[in-house]
């Protein structure tokens, strides 16, 4: 039922005398809303303050929840696959517990080659502790337990960052230390998330979304002998429309990303002079409003890490002048480590008729064009 403008009139009268300080009632109201606002402006920081630690401390409820689950099955994992002789709980503790140090930047010449002996080191190492908690592992399998609890090991540092945090806020009640992590926890959050997902794909062996620069190379060099042309990293001779292809990708099945520099270094050194193009496939982070699965092209090295391999393989392709040719298929954060969705596995099939363009419309016939997959190739056979 409608009011008509006397009855609306009518009715705000009658409210408004309400809030008159003539009426019992309206001084009692006026009373309260004056202390609600004192309260307010003295204590509003910390009623803020306070808001935002109980939504920290559930968010961290629930990463802790995701941690312990990821080591569970990390456990379970090794205790299946690698039949260890006894209990590799406390070794498993201590691997989730190490720590790499970066190389000092305060000399940045030679950084990168200090960068990569260490991180020689810290991959020897891992591996050979997974070896012995393992021992009975295959080696692809052995791979994917590595990739486990390397998933695990990053659950374990979000959760101590948040928790960090969310303790000296409610320590101190500052409420900028209490702004900074409860600000970008959505972003946490949808990592945390994508590593939790690369639980169950490192376990079953499933492929992520971060190989499908492998599978593209996989679809390449389908049927045509391979051979080992730097650690843990195989290439196949493909013979395309009159030139030579060398398709090059991590060897799989098991978790593993190789050596692409050493790769691409080995086949330039050998062809010297014979190649004419490099072509490399990865995964791209999209922004938000770009679908997943878009493929682009363009020019540079298309890797990501901590930039060793990037710069070794620019180092290269410039020493030999060679152009690098780029093919990323876009994937959201939480895709990266993921199963791999359908719309990426068809991706890569768009993936392969880019490649075909670049070669056709950059090389002729004669040349040799190295096309390199890369990314993490678990599930991926080559």
């Amino acid at each position: 039922m409608w009011l008509d403008s006397t009855e609306v009139v009518r009715v705000i009268s009658s409210v408004g005398q309400l809030f008159q300080p003539q009426t019992e009632l309206g001084t009692i109201i006026q009373v309260i809303i004056s202390i609600a606002f004192i309260t307010y402006i003295f204590y509003a920081q910390r009623i803020q303050s306070l808001t935002m630690l109980r939504q920290i401390e559930g968010t961290l409820r629930r990463v802790k929840a995701i941690r312990d689950e990821g080591r569970r099955i990390s456990i379970e994992t090794i205790k299946e696959l690698g039949k260890p002789s006894s209990d590799p709980t406390p070794q498993v503790e201590r691997l989730l517990e190490s720590f790499f140090i970066s190389p000092t930047d305060l000399d940045p010449a030679g950084i990168v080659w200090k960068l990569e002996q260490l991180l020689n080191v810290r991959e020897r190492k891992f591996r050979a502790d997974v070896r012995a908690i393992a021992p009975n592992a295959s080696e692809s399998e052995a791979h994917n337990i590595e990739n486990l609890l390397e998933a695990s090991q990053a659950l374990n540092v979000f959760y101590k960052v948040i928790r960090h945090y969310y303790l000296l806020g409610k320590k101190t009640m500052n409420i900028y230390i209490i702004m900074q992590i409860h600000m970008i926890l959505p972003l946490v959050m949808r990592e945390v998330e994508a590593f939790s997902s690369a639980i169950q794909a490192f376990q079953q062996g499933m492929p992520i979304g971060d190989g499908v620069g492998a599978l593209t190379a996989a679809k390449l060099m389908y049927g045509h002998p391979y051979k080992e042309v730097a650690e843990d990293f195989v290439a196949a001779e493909v013979p395309m429309d009159g030139r030579e292809l060398i398709v090059m990708k991590a060897t799989g099945p098991g978790g593993n990303v190789g050596k692409p520099a050493e790769a691409i270094e080995n086949i330039l050194r050998e062809r010297k002079g014979e190649v004419k193009a490099i072509i490399m496939i990865d995964a791209a982070a999209k922004l938000e409003g770009e679908q997943t699965g878009e493929v682009a092209e363009g020019v540079g090295a298309a890797i990501g890490g901590i930039g060793v391999e990037k710069f070794k393989i620019e180092e290269a392709a410039k020493a030999y002048n060679v152009p690098l040719y780029a093919v990323a298929i876009k994937v959201d954060i939480t895709d990266v480590v993921a199963p791999m969705r359908e719309e990426l596995f068809e991706a890569t099939d768009r993936a392969v008729e880019a490649v075909k363009r670049i070669i056709s419309e950059r090389t002729s016939e004669g040349d040799v064009v190295i096309v390199a997959g890369i990314g993490n190739t678990v599930g991926i056979a080559q």
